[in-house]
């Protein structure tokens, strides 16, 4: 193949008690991108459409990222990128991820498959430590291998795929203001107490046992954040209510994706989702603020050819 053309996904990392090692990929909301091989050496982006991004390779995530991979292979060969944006910059549902990981994902596979996923994660960290000036994983991992995924390491850089129950939703919502990364970072806390983190490292077990088992009343009662939501919550227009009423309308658990401002919850089944996706519009609308929102099964491919 000389070019191809991919769907990258939008996706939800935290997932309320996993702080930088889980995350999920969505199904509905992603960005597409188009990658050709040229025969100048290097990265150049040629087109982005959807959002005001730069150009410049070494200021794009997709161009840092794709850099990354050429660099480790020592190749010689040249790429040209074109990124259509459907995933707003500061959502909180992996803009800067899905760019960096459908970039390198991408040009692997025009180059033969060199490198396996696990390595593919690791260069377009590189795209994520230009966004948010930490190279996490918790957003691109889940985007290049499909599905949960947990970051049970990082160095060495280890990435585990969890079992994903058939029945599982996720309904976000993205109110219309921008949370930054990096500043979401710097409000928090670098020291936590012993029983909060005792709470957190039980939830996150929790969490993973019931998405193996299937059970959705133990996902539900894990989905809770003691350490970072309390913090950033504080950032986003009216969380409590929209946390509260998608309880009520039947959600298994509810939090910040990643660092907001967007907000995810977790459900059995597509009805439920709808329910909960519903009773968060009517908080936005109450209080006229203009959001999106997506209702998604969890998506286990990660990245596709279109």
């Amino acid at each position: 193949m000389e070019s191809i053309k991919i769907f990258a996904p939008a996706t939800i990392a935290n997932v309320s008690c996993g702080f930088d090692v889980l995350g999920l990929a969505l199904d509905t909301v992603g960005d597409e991108m188009i990658i050709r091989k040229t025969s100048t050496k290097g990265i150049k982006i040629t087109k982005i459409i959807g959002q005001d991004l730069p150009l410049e390779t070494h200021k794009n995530v997709a161009g840092v990222a794709g850099l990354a991979l050429l660099s480790e292979l020592q190749s010689n060969s040249g790429f040209e990128i074109e990124i259509y944006k459907n995933i707003k910059p500061g959502s909180g549902i992996g803009s800067s991820a899905a760019s960096s990981a459908g970039a390198v994902w991408a040009m692997n596979k025009l180059l033969g498959n060199p490198f396996n996923t696990t390595q593919l994660v690791k260069f377009a960290m590189e795209g994520e430590r230009l966004a948010s000036g930490v190279a996490h994983a918790d957003n691109v991992a889940p985007a290049l291998f499909g599905g949960f995924t947990l970051v049970r390491s990082t160095d060495p850089l280890e990435i585990v795929k969890i079992h994903t129950p058939d029945q599982l939703y996720a309904t976000v919502i993205h109110p219309q203001i921008e949370v930054k990364t990096s500043d979401a970072r710097e409000i928090l806390k670098s020291n936590v107490t012993l029983k909060d983190a005792i709470t957190q490292w039980a939830n996150v077990g929790g969490l993973i046992s019931g998405l193996y088992t299937e059970d959705y009343e133990l996902i539900g009662r894990s989905l809770h954040d003691t350490i970072v939501e309390p913090i950033r919550s504080i950032l986003i227009p009216a969380f409590d209510a929209v946390k509260s009423n998608a309880i009520k309308s039947g959600a298994l658990g509810c939090g910040i994706s990643g660092s907001g401002p967007s907000i995810f919850a977790l459900s059995k089944g597509l009805e439920t989702a709808q329910k909960v996706a519903a009773s968060m519009e009517s908080v936005y609308e109450n209080v006229g603020i203009d959001f999106d929102i997506h209702v998604s099964k969890i998506n286990q491919q990660g990245i596709k050819i279109l």
